[in-house]
């Protein structure tokens, strides 16, 4: 089996797939077979990213949906099923990251909550909603996205402590769902160079030392993690964290210009 077989059969759902990593996820798992559901807050967003597939002859349908909605995330999951006939891959991509206060105390308990609703909670409502079908597919697997936020200090309080208890969830939920066939990681990239960071090429350029091989990550370096966790290639995988980051989270660059100037720096 080629890659671009790899989800031949399958159907996918995918959040926060209006743009960005999410974007990109669906884009890889349309073109490896699979038949994909995105999912976006921006209805009108999604159903264009949505087109474009389609457009080059993939099968994908768009939703609008909004993760911190109970409802709207059943309603998701439904359509996906009785659109494709069942649901065989998740991929949790949609997240809100709020820009910290000066100040820690001055802080707002309405950001701090929708953060962590939208970031946290909103993958384990997706999940809750999926497993069951992913269970009776026989093949399940979801993967969420991420941030080296949970791993170290970054910044983005809120943001970061909804990653790393992102990367909690995943390891209790695949201790659960192991037992029924299906599989539970989390993919957890560096800096990637999405709309968010339009009109910032500079902080971007600023970055590149940073990091040990000498860029910032494209949505397409996480969408080929998340397609491979997903995937049979990964079948005997669950409950890891794969961290995507070009070394930043392995290597101290800082430690390293100030120790071993004479390594030079990555270009």
């Amino acid at each position: 089996m080629t890659h671009t077989e790899r989800f031949e059969g399958h159907t996918a759902l995918v959040t926060g797939a209006a743009r960005g990593i999410g974007a990109a996820v669906a884009r890889r798992l349309a073109e490896e077979g699979a038949r994909v559901v995105l999912t976006d807050r921006d209805g009108a967003v999604v159903e264009a990213t949505a087109a474009r597939l389609r457009e080059q002859g993939l099968a994908a349908r768009a939703l609008e949906c909004d993760v911190a909605d109970r409802t709207a995330v059943e309603a998701a999951v439904a359509h996906a099923v009785t659109a494709f006939g069942s649901l065989d891959v998740l991929v949790n991509c949609a997240a809100r990251c709020t820009p910290d206060t000066p100040l820690f105390e001055d802080g707002s308990d309405d950001e701090w909550a929708r953060d962590l609703d939208i970031t946290l909670s909103g993958p384990y409502r997706c999940a809750r909603a999926a497993l069951p079908h992913l269970a009776a597919s026989g093949r399940g697997a979801i993967v969420s996205i991420g941030s080296v936020n949970g791993l170290q200090d970054f910044g983005n309080h809120a943001y970061s402590a909804a990653k790393a208890g992102l990367a909690s969830l995943t390891r209790t939920l695949a201790g659960h769902a192991a037992a029924r066939g299906v599989r539970v990681n989390l993919v957890v990239p560096g800096t990637v160079r999405t709309s968010a960071w339009e009109g910032r090429e500079a902080e971007l350029a600023g970055m590149r030392p940073l990091y040990p091989l000498g860029r910032v990550g494209e949505p397409e370096d996480i969408a080929a993690a998340a397609a491979f966790l997903a995937s049979r290639d990964a079948a005997w995988i669950t409950g890891t964290t794969l961290v995507v980051d070009g070394g930043l989270t392995a290597v101290n660059t800082g430690f390293h210009a100030v120790v071993h100037p004479d390594r030079g720096a990555v270009s």
